[in-house]
Parts: C-alpha cells; structure tokens; sequence
C-alpha cells in the first residue's frame, strides 16, 4: 500500500483522541455547569426574594434583572456571564493545549516520524481545536435555554433596549449572538494555538493566553487610551448586544468579527511558519 501524506492523522481519529480526553469533558461539563448552578441559585437561594437591584432576575429593565423572566432571557444573560472568562478558557485549553500536550507526553516526535507532514499535523489539530471551541460555544445557549425553560418557563424575549421578541424570532437573535461569540473568541484561539507550538508546557499556554485576554479587557477599560481601544480585539467582546435591538446596527458586530478572524487567522499562519522551523525534540 503506497504511502499518502494526505491519509496520515485523518480529521475523525484526532476528533476522538480529544474527544475522550478528560479535560475535553471537564471542559464541557463547566459550560453546563454555569446555567445549572445559577437557575438552582436563583430558584433556591436564600436570597430569592430580596437583594440590591442588579441580582439576577430583579426585574430591573438591564440584563440581569431580566435574566429570569423566561428561557430565552436566561440564555442571553448566561451569554453575558459566560463571555469574558469561561468561554475565553475553554478556547484557551482546546487550543493551547492541543500540540504542546503532545510536546509533553514526548509523543509529538512519532506522531511526525509516522510519518506526517507538520503543515497537515497542524491543519488537522487546528480543525479539531476549532471544532471542539464550536461545540464548547453552542451547548452553552442550548444548556442554558433548556434549563431556563425548565426553571422559568418560556416567555418572549425581553431585551434591555426595550424591544419583546416572540420565541421564534429570540431564537434567532440567540443564534446571531452565539455565532458572533463564536468568531470573536477567534482571537484567543489563534493566541492559545500558537503559543501551543512555542512551549512544551500546556499550561503555560493556556495560562498566558486567558491572561493576555484578561490584560486587553483592562486595556479597554481605560478610557483614557482613546481610539487606541479601538484596535483591541476584545473592544468588540460584547458587541452582540446590538442584536438585542429591534433592527439590528450590523457595523460595529462586522467590525469586531472582522478584528478578531483577521488576528485569529494571522496567529494560525505565524503557528504554522514556527513549527515548520521548529525542532521537534518532544
């Protein structure tokens, strides 16, 4: 049987090798756990009934006053909690450590002694670390519509900007939102990838790209930096809100998209330059 670089490492056995990895379902199971733990808290926290007006579900007219007012609120509110951090680490770890794991484990050498091509050993890693951060960033609408629903029913949409959405056109905006999330966390996937192919420790890459994250979030929270803010890519983290109005202003969501797959995509390439010069001891 002759030898086809094209057959070597094929997208379904990687998929599954990460699949059933345990931090893969220690991933998935924090996504879950985040509307689980808050519907039980609001539902049967002691402080249910009282509380300053920003607890969750308040009945102030922002978000999280509106949080439990029915299913489709919850998940645009549990969108919210989840984008600055939890979302942000789990692209961090599916794609910070997906080659430096291997560098770890001294397997990333046999895996290209196999023998397969580093461009096609990266392109299938980055397939699969993207597929993995897609499931990661769509089970968390769909968890926590399903748990809103059970805890609080399934009431139209009402949106901070003033506008009440009925289920159907709800789900559509929350479909809006979550591909949006999914495009704008490109960034801190092509970071955490890269990073991944500089270091043998997967942790060091996961840790600095969540924390890179985490420093531009402070950046952009200084107002004194101007238009400087403009050209962080996490500027645009919550730019989905405009889908929450009653005619959607696309500009600043394009924008933001935009910033975020361009950065995302030159930090896969600088990925793939480096460790095609990389000596690979691992």
């Amino acid at each position: 049987m002759s030898y086809s670089a094209s057959k070597t490492l094929p997208y379904h056995i990687e998929l599954y090798r990460q699949l059933k990895r345990k931090r893969t379902a220690f991933a998935y199971a924090f996504v879950v756990s985040l509307p689980v733990l808050v519907a039980i808290a609001v539902k049967f926290g002691p402080s249910g009934n009282s509380g300053g007006p920003t607890r969750i579900g308040s009945g102030t007219t922002d978000l999280i006053g509106l949080a439990t007012i029915g299913a489709s609120n919850f998940t645009v509110t549990m969108l919210y909690f989840a984008t600055p951090f939890l979302l942000v680490t789990v692209i961090a770890l599916f794609n910070g450590d997906t080659v430096a794991s291997e560098a770890s484990w001294s397997t990333l050498r046999y895996l290209l002694a196999s023998p397969v091509p580093r461009t096609r050993l990266l392109l299938q890693k980055i397939k699969v670390s993207l597929t993995l951060s897609a499931l990661a960033v769509l089970i968390m609408p769909i968890c926590a519509w399903f748990v809103g629903a059970i805890a609080f029913g399934t009431k139209p949409l009402q949106s901070p900007l003033g506008a009440t959405f009925t289920n159907s056109v709800a789900i559509s905006r929350i479909a809006i939102i979550t591909v949006y999330l999914a495009i704008s966390l490109l960034f801190v996937a092509g970071l955490a990838f890269y990073l991944s192919v500089r270091t043998d420790a997967p942790l060091g890459a996961v840790g600095v790209a969540v924390g890179t994250s985490i420093l531009l979030s402070i950046l952009d929270a200084i107002t004194a930096l101007g238009k400087i803010r403009d050209w962080l890519p996490v500027h645009y983290a919550f730019s989905w809100f405009d889908a929450l109005a009653t005619t959607i202003d696309w500009s600043t969501m394009i924008r933001g998209a935009s910033y975020c797959f361009i950065a995302g995509t030159v930090l896969y390439a600088l990925a793939i330059n480096r460790f095609a010069h990389k000596d690979v001891t691992s």
